[in-house]
C-alpha cells in the first residue's frame, strides 16, 4: 500500500442538505457557505483592501459577518503576518473573527487584477474566507477542501470561465464539474466497469472537484489512505520509490495549509515519488504514523508556525521552509530533499515552539536568512535585557550610583540595610546581562542550523566578552557558529556514526573551530572596532546626537516591534549592558524607549479625540493602547497601522523621530532597557523626558486626524446585493 497515492478521486458525496421537513440535525456542506449573492465577477475593487471590503459586505447582507470593520481589521491582521496571494493569480484573504456567525465564502473575479503580494503578479480569482472564532472541525474540513482544490488547473480555468455568478458558485459548491474534467471522465473509466456501476458514477455528485477533495481531506485528517493495491512506479522491477514524510501548518491554517499539502502531493506523483503530509491545520491533525515516518527516505517542513512534534523526523534528510514554497515550487522542495538524502545530510531535530525555526526559504536572498538569524538572536536577548537592565536600573534608584562598588553580597548584606538590598539587585542584574551575549551569538546559531548550532554559538559568544569584542563580536560569533555547523552537516558520514553526529562530533569540531578564530584571528580587531563605536558614541554632541535621535525614532515606529524596529532597539540595549555605560548610551536609550511610546499612545488619543474616523473595533484597541504605550510596547499600534498603514505608519514616524530628537536635545538619560512611564524615577530629567512624549504624540495625533479626515468616508453599512440587511451595529448585541 503506497500512502503518497491517497488522494486520488474518492466517491464521497458531499454532505447533503436535508430536505424540507427533516427534522435531523444539518450537516455542514458547501452549499451552506456559498450562495450566488456571494459571487462578485466584476469586481472594480483596485486594492486587496477594497476587495475584501466589497466580498464582506456581501457577507454583511447576508448576516454572516455582524461588524464589517471589525471583521475587516481581523483580515488585516492575518494580511500582515503573510500575504495571501499565490502564483496562478490567486488571492486568499482570510481570518477567523468572533464578527463572523457561520463559515462563509465570498468570490470575486477582477478584469484588471488586484495585488495581493503573489510573486508573478496580481490575483484575478479572489475567495475571501471567513470562519467563526470556535468554527467546528466539519466546517473548517469543507473549507480546506476548497483551498486542495484550488491547486487544481482546471477548477481555476473553469471559475475564469463562468458566465454567471449562478455557475461559479455551484463550481465552487461542486455541483458542477469543469468542462476539462468532465470531457476527460469518460475515457479515464476501466474497460471492466459494468453498465450499473458506469451509470451510478455518471449520477453521483462525488466525482465533482471538491467533493473528491472533501473526501481527501477527510482521509489525511483521519490517517486513511484509501489506496489502490496495485503496485506502483518502480515497484515491479524491484525497486520502491523514494519516500517523503511532510507537515505542512500557516498561521490561520485554513488554506495554505492544505494548498501546501495538495501542492506536494500533485508534485510528489509526477515525480514518481510517494508523498505522504500531515496537514496541521485548524481542523486539527492526525500524526503520521511512527512507521511511515521510520520508512521516509526524508521530510519537507513546510510552515509559517511552530511544527508540532518535530523532534520525530530527527536523523533524516530534512528542507525546513515556509509554507509558500510548498505551493510554488514543489518539485524542487522534493529534488532537494532528496539531494540531501544522496549526500548523507541528516537533521538532529529541534523544539517545536521556537520564533525562528529555519534557515529561511530557498528561494529568498541572503539579505532575508541574514535579517531572520539575527532576529532569532535578538528575540532571545531581549528578555535578558529587560530583566537584567530593570535589576541594575533599580538597584541604582535605591543605592544611588556608588553601588557599583559595593562588595559583594556573598561577602556582605545585611538584611536591614537599603544598600544591601540595592547591591544584591544590581549584582543579580549584572549577572543577567553577562549572559547577553552568549545567548545572543548562540540563538543566531540556533537560527542558523538548528539545535547543534547552540553549543558553538554559546561557546563562541563568551570568548566574544572574553577578549572585549562585546556586542560585535556576539553578532560574529553567531553567524561563524552557524556556517560552521552547516559545513559540518553537509559532510556526508557513514550510516554507523549519524547517531553520535549531534552530541559528540558537531559540539566537539565546532566549538573548536569557532574558539580558535574568535581567540586567534578576528576577536581583537572586534574588539577594536567595538571600542572605536563606543567613543565615537560618546564624542556624540550638539546636531548629531539631535540626528541620530531623530533616526532612531523614525526606525522605532517604521514596523513597530518589527525587524528594523528591533535594530534600532538592539543599538540602545547594546549601550548600558555594561555596569557603568557612559552618558551618550544612556541618552539613545531614552530617546529610543520614547520614540517607542509614541505610537500607541498617539492612536489611542486619536481615538478618544476623533472616535468617528475609527471603527468599534479599533475604539477598543484605542482602550488597550493607552496601557501598551505607557508601559513601552510599540506592537499597541499594530491593529491601526495594519487597517490603515498609509496614514498611521508614516505619522507615526514623523512624532518618533520629533520625540527622540527632543529627547537628545534635553539630554534626558535612563538606565533602564524597558518599562515606560514605570521607570521615569530612574530617567535622569524626567520632566522634559515626558514632554518630548508629549510632543511626539500630539504630532502623530494630528496627523492621523488629518489625514483620516481628508478621505472620504465609506459606507459600512450598504447592503450591497441580494437582500438587505439591517445595519452592522444593530446585530452586534444579537451576536454577543
Amino acid at each position: 500500500m503506497i500512502p503518497g497515492r491517497a488522494f486520488v478521486s474518492l466517491p464521497v458525496p458531499l454532505p447533503a442538505r436535508p430536505a424540507p421537513g427533516d427534522t435531523r440535525a444539518k450537516e455542514p456542506a458547501m452549499s451552506d457557505m456559498i450562495t450566488a449573492d456571494l459571487v462578485d465577477l466584476d469586481l472594480s475593487a483596485d486594492t486587496k483592501e477594497a476587495a475584501a471590503r466589497a466580498l464582506a459586505e456581501r457577507m454583511v447582507a447576508l448576516g454572516r459577518v455582524t461588524h464589517l470593520d471589525g471583521f475587516l481589521v481581523d483580515v488585516a491582521a492575518r494580511e500582515a503576518q503573510m500575504p495571501t496571494g499565490l502564483d496562478g493569480g490567486i488571492g486568499i484573504p482570510h481570518c477567523r473573527s468572533e464578527h463572523v456567525t457561520e463559515p462563509t465564502l465570498a468570490f470575486g473575479r477582477s478584469a484588471r487584477g488586484i495585488d495581493f503580494g503573489a510573486a508573478d503578479g496580481p490575483a484575478d480569482l479572489i475567495f475571501l474566507i471567513a470562519a467563526p472564532a470556535g468554527a467546528d472541525d466539519a466546517h473548517l474540513t469543507i473549507l480546506s477542501s476548497l483551498a486542495r482544490q484550488l491547486m487544481n488547473t482546471e477548477f481555476t480555468d473553469a471559475l475564469r470561465a463562468a458566465g454567471d455568478a449562478r455557475t461559479a458558485a455551484a463550481l465552487i459548491r461542486g455541483e458542477e464539474a469543469p468542462a476539462a474534467e468532465a470531457a476527460a471522465a469518460g475515457p479515464a473509466r476501466p474497460a471492466a466497469s459494468t453498465e450499473p456501476a458506469a451509470a451510478e458514477n455518471a449520477a453521483a455528485p462525488a466525482e465533482n472537484s471538491v467533493a473528491a477533495s472533501v473526501a481527501a481531506s477527510a482521509g489525511a485528517a483521519t490517517g486513511t489512505t484509501g489506496l489502490p493495491e496495485a503496485p506502483e512506479a518502480g515497484e515491479e522491477d524491484g525497486e520502491r520509490p523514494f519516500r517523503i514524510v511532510a507537515v505542512t501548518s500557516c498561521p490561520t491554517g485554513i488554506a495554505h495549509t492544505y494548498m501546501a499539502a495538495e501542492s506536494l502531493e500533485n508534485a510528489g506523483r509526477e515525480a514518481g515519488v510517494e508523498v505522504v503530509v500531515e496537514t496541521q491545520g485548524s481542523a486539527g491533525f492526525t500524526r503520521l504514523d511512527p512507521a511511515v515516518i521510520a520508512a521516509a527516505d526524508g521530510v519537507i517542513l513546510a510552515h509559517d508556525v511552530a511544527v508540532r512534534d518535530k523532534d520525530r523526523f530527527a536523523g533524516k534528510p530534512t528542507v525546513d521552509t515556509g509554507v509558500k514554497a510548498a505551493i510554488n515550487r514543489p518539485g524542487e522542495l522534493i529534488a532537494e530533499v532528496r539531494d540531501k538524502a544522496a549526500r548523507g545530510e541528516v537533521t538532529s531535530g529541534s523544539p517545536g515552539a521556537t520564533p525562528v525555526e529555519r534557515t529561511g526559504d530557498s528561494g529568498e536572498g541572503y539579505g532575508t536568512k541574514l535579517r531572520k538569524w539575527l532576529m532569532s538572536g535578538v528575540s532571545y536577548m531581549v528578555p535578558f535585557v529587560a530583566a537584567g537592565g530593570l535589576l541594575i536600573a533599580l538597584g541604582f534608584a535605591i543605592g544611588g550610583y556608588e553601588i557599583n562598588k559595593a562588595p559583594a553580597v556573598t561577602d556582605h548584606f545585611v538584611w536591614g540595610q537599603a544598600d544591601s538590598w540595592a547591591a544584591l539587585l544590581f549584582q543579580i542584574g549584572g549577572v543577567a546581562f553577562a549572559f547577553l551575549v552568549p545567548v545572543l551569538a548562540g540563538y543566531i546559531a540556533y537560527g542558523m542550523a538548528d539545535r547543534p548550532g547552540l553549543v558553538p554559538g554559546f561557546v563562541g559568544g563568551s570568548i566574544a566578552l572574553t577578549v572585549n569584542a562585546g556586542f560585535l563580536g556576539g553578532l560574529a560569533a553567531g553567524l561563524i557558529s552557524g556556517a560552521v555547523v552547516l559545513a559540518i552537516q553537509r559532510v556526508r558520514i557513514p550510516a554507523a556514526l549519524r547517531g553520535i553526529m549531534p552530541v559528540v562530533v558537531i559540539p566537539l569540531i565546532s566549538s573548536a573551530v569557532v574558539g580558535f578564530l574568535m581567540f586567534v584571528v578576528i576577536g581583537k580587531p572586534i574588539a577594536s572596532a567595538q571600542k572605536a563605536m563606543t567613543d565615537w558614541l560618546n564624542g556624540l554632541s550638539g546636531a548629531n546626537a539631535v540626528l541620530l535621535g531623530a533616526l532612531l525614532g523614525l526606525m522605532m515606529c517604521f514596523d513597530l516591534g518589527g525587524p528594523v524596529n528591533k535594530v534600532a532597539y538592539t543599538f540602545a540595549t547594546a549601550g548600558i549592558a555594561v555596569s557603568d555605560p557612559s552618558d551618550s548610551a544612556m541618552k539613545i536609550m531614552a530617546a529610543v524607549m520614547a520614540a517607542g511610546m509614541v505610537p500607541p499612545l498617539a492612536m489611542a488619543l486619536a481615538t478618544t479625540v476623533r472616535g468617528k474616523l475609527f471603527n468599534a473595533a479599533e475604539r477598543e484597541n484605542g482602550k488597550a493602547a493607552w496601557v501598551l504605550g505607557a508601559s513601552f510596547i510599540s506592537e499597541g499600534a499594530i491593529p491601526f497601522a495594519a487597517a490603515d498603514p498609509l496614514r498611521v505608519i508614516p505619522a507615526s514616524m514623523v512624532g518618533g523621530a520629533l520625540t527622540g530628537a527632543l529627547s537628545m536635545v534635553f539630554g534626558a538619560t535612563l538606565r533602564a532597557p524597558h518599562g515606560g512611564v514605570f521607570v521615569v524615577p530612574l530617567i535622569g530629567n524626567p520632566l522634559l523626558y515626558l514632554v518630548a512624549i508629549a510632543a511626539g504624540v500630539v504630532v502623530t495625533t494630528g496627523l492621523v486626524v488629518l489625514l483620516k479626515g481628508l478621505r472620504r468616508p465609506a459606507d459600512t453599512t450598504a447592503p450591497g446585493p441580494g437582500p438587505a440587511a439591517p445595519p452592522a451595529e444593530a446585530k452586534q448585541p444579537v451576536a454577543a
